[in-house]
């Protein structure tokens, strides 16, 4: 699925993912190919990927690795999924 991290200053990630964990307001969940349509509003917490997403290189010092994952802090935002496209704006 194609995913787009957007902030207010730039598109920070635009990539085909197999995975994404989002915080949720109620709570941590994840999406991968072919999920039900979704639309969420985001709280504090981490954007989730998996290492096989090639970051850009304006983008990489955003993210952070740990435990074979790369975690991008966000303090809130929306998500909406359709048709395997994936879009989070963030604050």
């Amino acid at each position: 699925m194609h995913l787009e991290i957007v902030s207010p200053e730039q598109i920070i990630l635009s990539d085909e993912v197999n995975a994404v964990s989002v915080p949720g307001i109620n709570g941590e969940f994840q999406m991968l190919d072919n999920h039900a349509p979704v639309v969420s509003v985001l709280k504090k917490g981490s954007i989730k990927l998996d290492k096989t997403v090639s970051l850009p290189k304006t983008s990489k010092d955003l993210f952070y690795e740990e435990d074979a994952k790369y975690y991008f802090d966000i303090s809130g935002g929306v998500i909406e999924l359709k048709d395997n496209k994936v879009v989070i704006l963030i604050d």
